[in-house]
């Protein structure tokens, strides 16, 4: 541009001028042409009185011969930061006349060829420069080939190859080829943050999408202007009353295009962003997306702000973990639920949970019958979301997750960890690598390195360049999504402020209730509420959905309700005896027989031992386990039964296949 603007003056001053007439037009549009002609006849000119003042003196040709080489030599270097046509041309230019201008001196402008040469060559040269000067009239020379070549000299990428310019509605695509041996994608991806200096730019509006097949080529995405920075509204529904098979469409890219989560190709996702950045804002799209589709159901565990947030949409969940003992319930009823599912797939012949497996098993080739359709209730889609999970993760260890990541991929189960701040402290390595998908918004630092992979970062994803300045603001990670995409800037859609959310969530409360489905079928079901117990079975009235009354319990008299007191305080083994008998007397040297616990501290004895042996075992306990323990306890193999059955009811252990062997159930701190 600044060349451009120095032509432009040079041709304003050649121009002016007071006179008129056609002769004044025709001097006017001819004077911006004249300098070569002009250089051509001072050319001309200087050989003449040269030939005056050496035309005798040896020693002026040998001076003469060297300056015009140094000249030549000058020039040729002078135009090192130009482009390599004008470099050329004009060495060729002072090359030609230096040597005229010498053989002029010498011999005479007038001797043997020099005044072809001088006719000929000269008016050859000045034209060549006029044509030049046409031509770079349309197309400067400041924008073209030599400025790019200066911008990437400047960043570290010389010498690189820049290939047909695609421009776009606020998107510049710039395909590059770097010199082979030299440098490699990784280096562009270095150059990002001077890229986006030069070119006075954000450095989330660069980004680099490598070429699969080369290490040195690829192509420059860049997007001038932020679209979006005012928030698009929640649009509504994208696809009402359909399966979850369809994406969820939850915000726009900065291109304009939605943006979409295919969850059966994602599986299992990290949510992650500080606080501020718009996390909450996105979960609510999604489920927004969920709760109007007819194949999924969606538990929610919120113990860390009791579901603060996801109020308004309670009703619409199937299970709301609100505090902390539903929390870990809800954790042993995924791990639960997930080989019954596997079972239920695999006995109605599919490999994977597909919208079929939703519906009334009408077709034999789903059937768990011998002979033609089964008539089985269908299994919906289920969606497992940890919020705030980190309170989770320390209390119940980084691993908790990894076996319901690695073993629910088939089981039509989804799991999403949602969480401020992603770490190896946090979040075992195995079970990051069970999450193949990831929604990053906004960061500190590196954070994001745990959320997103390393060829998304330097391909140009910055959210880290975000915090909680831009809200909603994120970068998505997905099967199913472009990988072009990956490094793309998105924002979720805006629910609304406070009021209008409410109203929106309501909306789809009860517009979709009849679309959902009811519970998430006959297997999954079971498996819950052996695993959780109550903690699943009063699911609904925990978060304070109307349940039917409770029937009146029988009225008592005074002296039975006293009876009953009486005997919840006697243990069982001591109901048979006779309180007013005589205690027997001891021999002198016989030995007191060992005080035995009393039903308090049997009951802790049993827990403590309860928890030791699951923590050292898979994470179960038999009621023969304890066999070694019966005189510790001070009890018999049929109380330490009735009282792990106690246990399981109470939702604290829970039920396996297997006869009398239970599953501890987690317990989070303050519970």
């Amino acid at each position: 541009m600044a060349s451009k603007d120095v032509q432009q003056q040079q041709e304003d001053r050649l121009n002016s001028g007071g006179s008129t007439g056609m002769g004044a037009w025709l001097w006017h549009r001819a004077k911006p042409y004249t300098p070569p002609w002009i250089v051509t006849g001072g050319v001309g000119a200087a050989g003449f009185g040269a030939n005056l003042m050496w035309g005798e003196s040896p020693w002026a040709g040998v001076g003469l011969t060297l300056a015009s080489t140094a000249l030549t030599a000058a020039t040729w270097w002078a135009g090192k930061s130009t482009g390599p046509q004008r470099r050329l041309h004009s060495a060729i230019t002072v090359a030609a006349g230096s040597a005229w201008l010498t053989s002029a001196a010498l011999s005479g402008p007038f001797t043997g060829p020099l005044p072809d040469l001088y006719l000929m060559g000269g008016a050859t040269l000045a034209l060549s420069w006029n044509i030049r000067q046409v031509m770079r009239s349309s197309a400067p020379e400041g924008s073209g080939e030599s400025s790019d070549k200066g911008l990437l000299e400047k960043v570290g990428l010389a010498r690189t190859k820049l290939k047909d310019v695609r421009v776009e509605p606020n998107r510049v695509t710039v395909p590059y080829e770097l010199p082979a041996g030299e440098l490699t994608n990784d280096d562009v991806a270095k150059a990002i943050p001077r890229i986006a200096s030069a070119l006075d730019v954000p450095t989330t509006a660069i980004r680099v999408q490598h070429d699969p097949d080369s290490a040195r080529k690829g192509q420059f995405v860049i997007v001038p202007e932020d679209m979006l920075k005012t928030p698009t509204m929640y649009p509504g529904p994208f696809a009402p009353g359909q399966s979850i098979a369809v994406p969820l469409r939850i915000g726009v890219y900065d291109d304009g295009s939605d943006l979409v989560l295919p969850l059966l190709d994602a599986i299992h996702m990290l949510v992650m962003g500080m606080t501020g950045s718009g996390k909450t804002e996105g979960a609510l799209d999604l489920f927004f997306e969920l709760l109007t589709r007819r194949d999924v159901a969606v538990w929610l565990s919120d113990a860390a702000k009791g579901g603060q947030d996801f109020l308004p949409l309670v009703p619409a969940l199937d299970w709301a973990a609100l505090d902390t003992p539903s929390a870990g319930a809800m954790v042993a009823a995924v791990q639960a639920v997930i080989p019954a599912r596997a079972a239920w797939l695999r006995d109605h012949s599919y490999r994977a949970w597909e919208p079929a497996a939703a519906e009334t098993q009408t077709d034999p080739a789903h059937s768990c019958a011998a002979a033609g359709a089964c008539g089985c209730d269908g299994m919906p889609y289920l969606v497992a979301w940890f919020e705030e999970a980190a309170k989770l993760l320390r209390e119940l260890g980084d691993d908790v997750f990894t076996g319901i990541a690695q073993e629910a991929r088939s089981a039509g189960v989804s799991l999403v960890i949602s969480m401020q701040r992603a770490s190896g402290y946090q979040l075992s390595t195995d079970t990051r690598a069970s999450l193949p998908a990831a929604m990053c918004f906004g960061v500190r630092g590196d954070d994001a390195s745990f959320a997103l992979p390393e060829e998304v970062l330097e391909a140009g994803a910055n959210p880290a360049a975000w915090g909680n300045k831009r809200k909603g603001y994120v970068y998505m990670v997905s099967a199913g999504v472009d990988e072009d995409l990956y490094a793309n800037p998105a924002r979720t859609f805006w629910t609304g402020p406070s009021g209008e959310y409410e109203k929106a969530a309501a909306w789809i409360v009860a517009q979709f209730a009849g679309v959902r489905p009811q519970g998430t079928g006959t297997v999954t079901e079971a498996a819950a509420a052996q695993a959780a117990g109550k903690l699943f079975a009063d699911r609904h009235a925990r978060v304070g959905a109307p349940v039917a009354p409770a029937a009146p319990a029988p009225s008592v008299t005074d002296e039975q309700e006293s009876a009953r007191a009486v005997a919840e305080l006697v243990d069982e083994e001591d109901a048979g005896l006779d309180a007013t008998a005589e205690l027997p007397t001891a021999g002198g040297s016989a030995e007191l027989p060992a005080a035995k616990p009393s039903p308090e501290e049997a009951r802790e004895l049993l827990d403590e031992l309860v928890a030791m042996l699951a923590s050292v075992g898979p994470g179960t306990v038999a009621v023969r386990d304890l066999y070694p323990y019966l005189e510790q306890i001070g009890r018999d193999r049929s109380w330490v039964s009735k009282r792990m059955s106690k246990l399981a009811e109470e939702g604290r252990l829970a039920p396996t296949g297997e006869e009398g062997v239970y599953r501890l159930i987690p317990t989070l701190a303050g519970v």
